[in-house]
C-alpha cells in the first residue's frame, strides 16, 4: 500500500483503481470518462487552432502528427509580417467575390500550407506525418501535402463536396500518391 500524506487515501501502488477514504471505498473506475479516439482528438485540436485565423471569410486549422505527437499547427491568413486579412490586408476577402472565384486576389495562405511551411522554418521533419484539416485540402495544397511526405489526412468537413468522390482531382492525386484520406462522416 502507499500512503498519501492525507490518512483517508490509500492505494495499492501501480494499481489505483480503487480508493479507500476513510471506511467507503470508491470505484475510480466510475469516474473515468472514455478515451476519444485519436481522430477527433486531433481534429478537435484543428477546429481549436482554427481560431486563431485572421481571414474575413474562413476560418481553417490545420495538425501535423506523427506518432501521436505534434510536430506543426497552422492556420489560414495572410503571410507574417502582413496586415491581416480581417484588417483589410487582403483585396479578395475584402471585395464581394463569390466563394471559389478571384483566387489569384487572395493573399492568404491556407492553413495546411502554414502548417508544412512552419515546420520547414523550424527544421521539423512532417515526413509519414498525418494531417489533420478543419476542411478538404485545395488542389495546391495537395500537392504541397504530397511533396512534404505525408501519409494520411483527415478532415472534418469538405471545401466543396465533390459530386463524385472517385473523381475529384484532389482525392484521385491522393489516391495515385499512396495518401490515405479519412474524410468527415456522413451524417
Amino acid at each position: 500500500m502507499c500512503m498519501n500524506t492525507r490518512t483517508e487515501y490509500t492505494c495499492d501502488y501501480g494499481n489505483c483503481s480503487t480508493i479507500e477514504v476513510g471506511k467507503g471505498i470508491i470505484d475510480w473506475n466510475a469516474f473515468k470518462l472514455p478515451l476519444t479516439k485519436w481522430d477527433k482528438y486531433f481534429l478537435d485540436i484543428a477546429k481549436t487552432v482554427s481560431t486563431r485565423s485572421t481571414c474575413s471569410r474562413r476560418q481553417v486549422g490545420a495538425v501535423i502528427v506523427r506518432d501521436h505527437y505534434i510536430l506543426s499547427t497552422g492556420y489560414n491568413g495572410t503571410p507574417k509580417g502582413l496586415r491581416n486579412c480581417n484588417e483589410g490586408g487582403c483585396p479578395r476577402c475584402a471585395g464581394t467575390a463569390p466563394s471559389g472565384t478571384a483566387l489569384l486576389e487572395c493573399l492568404c495562405s491556407h492553413a495546411e500550407e502554414n502548417a508544412i511551411v512552419q515546420a520547414a522554418y523550424h527544421g521539423t521533419s512532417i515526413k509519414d506525418g498525418t494531417l489533420y484539416c478543419t476542411i478538404s485540402p485545395c488542389l495546391h495544397c495537395c500537392k504541397m501535402i504530397i511533396n512534404a511526405g505525408i501519409r494520411h489526412v483527415c478532415f472534418s468537413g469538405w471545401y466543396q463536396k465533390p459530386e463524385n468522390f472517385d473523381n475529384d482531382p484532389v482525392i484521385k492525386l491522393f489516391k495515385e500518391a499512396g495518401i490515405q484520406i479519412t474524410p468527415p462522416e456522413e451524417k
